[in-house]
């Protein structure tokens, strides 16, 4: 039954509601007799082609209750990980809260905290003020500004020529 598609699945149904014998839909679907027989009986019993959804009566680790917890705790501070709620709740494994996050659809990671700028990096840019704050208009009209385009040097000597990325040159 896994080797046939979904839609082929459904032609043996059908041809056999409208009363084809199974070895005339073997030869006409070019399968196993025991392909078409197995579809049917499928049919029949569970009254689809898919196979059943496997069901366990296992007790779930997690109650009711330990969920709304779980979501309480990941909604204050949602760079908790799993090790860090596991104690919270009074459970011993993380599998059943990851797993719980999961269906909550969180799938976070913690980000590491970092500085957005580092310190030798704020004095370098502290530097270039400094160094630029006496700059006149006349000094910054031949400054190019790329950080909204990109552009390409097509030759390099005097007169240098820019192209931007929409093809205009810039001397």
């Amino acid at each position: 039954m896994g080797d046939l598609s979904d839609f082929q699945k459904g032609q043996v149904i059908g041809a056999r509601l409208v009363g084809a014998s199974v070895t005339k839909m073997a030869t006409l679907f070019s399968v196993a007799i025991a392909a078409v027989s197995i579809v049917m009986a499928a049919y029949t019993n569970h009254g689809k082609t898919s196979s059943a959804t496997r069901t366990c009566d296992r007790k779930p680790k997690l109650i009711e209750r330990d969920r709304r917890t779980l979501m309480r705790i990941v909604s204050k501070n949602d760079r908790t990980t799993a090790a860090k709620v596991t104690p919270e709740l009074s459970i011993h494994l993380q599998v059943p809260v990851r797993r719980e996050l999961h269906k909550s659809n969180i799938h976070g990671r913690t980000a590491i905290a970092k500085p957005l700028i580092t310190e030798n990096n704020a004095k370098r840019r502290k530097g270039w003020c400094d160094d630029h704050k006496t700059w006149t208009s006349d000094d910054w009209i031949y400054v190019i500004w790329s950080d909204e385009s990109s552009s390409r040097c097509s030759n390099i000597r005097p007169g240098l020529s820019l192209e931007n990325a929409q093809g205009s040159l810039h001397s």
